[in-house]
């Protein structure tokens, strides 16, 4: 027989391991240091409904108003299941109530909710804070607290607010207490709200579905839907590419675009433009025929873009160096006709071609040489005529073509000028691969105001001093990149201090922008803008800009408020609009919506639909994360589904998987991502088979298929993968493991020697070049340094080039980028530099790993 200590014992062990913090949103602009009061009165007849309805179903009115609560909790918390402080004696200190509101009806809510109470009260008296000690475990486990015997007295120093309901003597008032370092005024009004209206519900109709109710008052719900949105802008009734030709009318002999020792004015990007244009309509290219252009980033791939929109084609933009594989699935899929190429980029189209023989390639060289007129085409392009179509990672195993019309690339363009000052005579560098959204707009922005286009060569990229060199030689006034790119930057500037008089702006995307990066950007250059850009390839790129003249005060970096005609919504799994503050899912509107994925109706469905809060728009919803913040600013939180984002690379995890198990030998295969040491992340593939396979050979085999941002930085065999209690994958375990496989060993010597016993593992770096070069590979790639051997491979163990270009950075250019890719491996890169000269000798011996890292 159980004894009522051990029954008491059981009941709180369970409660106070389940574990999960029911945490209240923040929303004040004005934080405070006292405790303030809201009080309502609750309508007599709702009252009266209320007992009725606790009557009818046999329970104490208290149970009532806690399951309201436990309704409002889940809806502040974005969590079904959560925990709120329970007062059960008024001299007592709160007790950890756990409730859900997963039953699907008001009636099942308080009848399940009012089972968790009498089993609580049932055990009241048991000492649960000396338990929590012996366990071990942290303070309370929510910020709320219920009253429901109106005891009052002092909120709780872990608490954020306190529900006191009924008040002694007044029955009819409810009392909300609150911190108001954590709350304003207006936000504890609409939380009182929240319970007067789900008990209002509860009473007007105990069996409705409560989870598709919403608790938000009217005002409330307008606000979000409208008042959150962008400002409304009119946009002209042309075309980029007409906007385009004016300016050329206007000003033909203003430069326009420049690559290297290449200088294009408007006239004569226009004119070749203009006869590319020609000679793809002389192909029969028709309304909204597909182009794809395979360049390189250079000034016939800005014409090649112009060219498809003025003769009312969809540009689809491919990197010649994708697998041919890859090349022809994006082609098959987007019914591509007709290619734009060039010579030295054709070795994998070629290949690509042998399967599409409908497919015909023109290179651009021989368009120019047939001689079309150089005048302007006069197409007509409607604003909902489709402009490009960029593939993205795909979670089935197929890459998806997101469609984007030229309306939504308008808008973009002029938020673009608008926030981030993009004048007459500006210089835009045009810094991202073709197929990285933002390369368009870092393209097209500047012919819209008579500025200029520079486009930065990928040599200049890929070593940092000569980045910056091109930056300020070329006097770029506005700059895009990622935040592990200007990670690279901050740190040659940090050792390399100079002025850059001529950048007004820099712009960051594609990865999740960390304060710390922010605070060592105005360090380093405190008059430059930093402005966080947020947005996806299916909301015709950035929709958010976070414009900063300085590291804000709170701990993330806001995403900022979104662009001009753009509607942004945080919603529910039912896109019903969450209150303010809380977690939900991010969902876009407006003229930014694409028309969905080319030739993919049912993953179109599952993401684009029409907007139930406006008639006649789109919606997308795409598995972002994210709660608004006070002042109309939106916040990431992360991602619902398996997409990622590595180095501003969108990979969806599916595509790597299915890649991943069509290698021979393997079984079974699950791949997650990691942070690591300034890269914005990388893949970390997990496998099992009967055959273990060499890294190397499973890398090979992904890369036939995937590009190479797409290969996991490292494989790992076992046995079997675990499983959650379901029977899937466990994802979260699979990620510890790949943490704890990435951590230093214990006995790990962080001061750049090796222990005693190293000596005696032959594979270990032997010399103290050797040893140096291997402590900065371990920061630069995010690996322990004792995993570095001397026969490493740096690109086959995780290494990008933008690695490299950290790791030159970090041995102060003891090594450059053309050292490391002809002597890849750790042993022959350090025989390179012990043959060098020996002041570039010294500077590795003096030289750490970089401060960011």
């Amino acid at each position: 027989m159980t004894t009522p200590d051990a029954a008491g014992r059981e009941f709180w062990r369970g409660v106070l391991t389940a574990g999960g913090l029911t945490t209240v949103p923040r929303w004040t602009l004005d934080p405070g240091t006292r405790v303030a009061e809201h009080e309502a009165k609750l309508p007599e007849e709702l009252v009266d409904a209320l007992h009725r309805l606790a009557d009818d179903l046999a329970v104490p009115l208290r149970s009532v108003l806690l399951a309201a609560h436990a309704k409002v909790l889940a809806a502040l918390s974005g969590e079904n299941d959560v925990t709120t402080g329970y007062v059960a004696a008024p001299t007592a200190r709160p007790l950890p109530c756990r409730l859900t509101a997963e039953p699907d009806s008001w009636r099942a809510l308080v009848l399940h909710t009012h089972r968790a109470e009498s089993e609580l009260l049932r055990h009241k008296d048991f000492p649960v804070d000396g338990l929590r000690r012996e366990l071990g475990l942290p303070g309370p486990s929510s910020e709320a607290v219920f009253d429901p015997i109106g005891a009052g007295g002092e909120l709780a120093p872990d608490a954020v607010l306190r529900v006191e309901v009924p008040r002694p003597g007044d029955p009819r008032t409810v009392r909300l207490r609150y911190r108001t370092d954590a709350l304003d005024a207006d936000s504890a009004a609409r939380i009182v709200g929240y319970h007067l209206t789900a008990l209002t519900l509860i009473a007007a109709d105990p069996d409705a579905a409560h989870g598709r109710q919403s608790l938000l008052s009217a005002e409330e719900r307008r606000f979000q839907l409208d008042g959150l949105a962008g400002p409304r802008r009119e946009l002209p009734d042309r075309r980029f590419h007409e906007l385009f030709e004016e300016r050329v009318r206007a000003h033909p002999d203003a430069l326009a675009a420049v690559r290297g020792d290449q200088r294009w004015t408007y006239r004569e990007l226009n004119a070749r433009a203009n006869r590319l244009g020609r000679a793809l309509l002389a192909r029969g290219l028709g309304r909204e025929g597909v182009v794809a252009v395979v360049t390189e980033r250079n000034l016939d791939w800005a014409a090649a873009v112009l060219a498809i929109f003025k003769a009312g084609g969809v540009y689809l933009p491919v990197e010649p160096h994708f697998p041919a594989d890859r090349i022809a699935t994006m082609l098959s899929r987007a019914e591509c006709g007709l290619v734009l190429t060039e010579p030295g980029s054709t070795a994998m189209l070629d290949r690509a071609l042998d399967a599409l023989p409908a497919v015909r390639a023109l290179s651009v060289d021989a368009a120019y040489s047939e001689g079309h007129p150089d005048s302007d085409l006069g197409v007509g392009v409607a604003p909902d005529q489709l402009a490009y179509v960029y593939f993205t990672s795909g979670s089935t195993g197929e890459p998806k073509g997101a469609m984007c019309e030229h309306a939504g690339l308008l808008n973009h363009l002029y938020a673009k000028i608008d926030d981030l000052g993009i004048g007459e005579g500006q210089v835009v560098a045009q810094t991202a691969p073709q197929c990285f959204d933002i390369s368009l707009w870092q393209l097209a922005s500047a012919l819209l105001t008579d500025g200029r286009t520079l486009l930065v060569e990928q040599d200049a990229i890929l070593d940092v001093p000569r980045f910056v060199d091109t930056i300020a030689l070329g006097r770029v006034n506005v700059l895009q990149v990622v935040p592990s790119y200007l990670d690279a930057v901050v740190s040659y500037l940090e050792r390399h201090p100079r002025a850059l008089p001529d950048l007004r702006c820099v712009s960051v995307t594609g990865e999740a922008l960390k304060k710390e990066l922010v605070q060592r950007w105005f360090a380093a250059q405190p008059g430059i803008r930093l402005v966080n850009a947020y947005g996806l390839t299916e909301t015709s790129d950035d929709t958010n800009h976070e414009v900063m003249d300085r590291a804000p005060d709170s701990a993330r970096i806001p995403l900022g408020a979104p662009i001009s005609n753009v509607h942004i919504y945080v919603v529910d799994e039912h896109l019903s609009p969450v209150p303010l503050g809380a977690p939900g899912a991010i969902v876009f509107s407006g003229v930014c919506v694409g028309r969905g994925y080319v030739n993919d109706p049912e993953r179109t469905r599952q993401a684009f639909m029409a907007d139930p809060h406006h008639a006649g728009r789109r919606l997308y919803r795409g598995g972002d994360y994210g709660r608004w913040m006070p002042g109309g600013k939106l916040e990431f939180l992360g991602r619902q589904d398996t997409q990622v984002k590595i180095r501003g690379f969108r990979i969806e995890i599916g595509e790597v998987e299915s890649a991943l198990l069509r290698a021979p030998g393997v079984r079974d295969g699950a791949v997650v991502a990691v942070d690591g040491a300034g890269q914005g992340g990388r893949l970390v593939a997990f496998c099992s088979g009967r055959d273990t396979l060499e890294d190397g050979a499973l890398r090979d085999r992904l890369g036939r298929s995937l590009p190479a941002y797409m290969v996991p930085s490292e494989f790992h065999w076992q046995e079997s993968l675990p499983v959650t209690a379901n029977g899937k994958v466990d994802r979260k375990a699979l990620t510890a493991l790949a943490a704890r496989l990435g951590a230093p060993a214990p006995d790990a010597v962080t001061d750049g020697t090796e222990p005693d016993t190293v000596g005696a593992d032959r594979d270990a770096p032997r010399t103290p070049t050797e040893r140096r070069l291997a402590a900065v590979w371990a920061q630069v790639l995010g690996i322990p340094e004792h995993q570095v051997r001397r026969n490493d491979h740096f690109f086959d163990r995780g290494g990008t080039s933008l690695a490299a270009v950290r790791l030159a950075i970090a041995l102060d250019r003891a090594v450059d980028i053309a050292d490391l890719t002809r002597h890849p491996v750790l042993a022959d890169l350090a025989r390179v530099v012990d043959r060098g000269a020996e002041p570039r000798h010294a500077v590795l011996h003096t030289t750490g790993p970089p401060a960011s890292s």
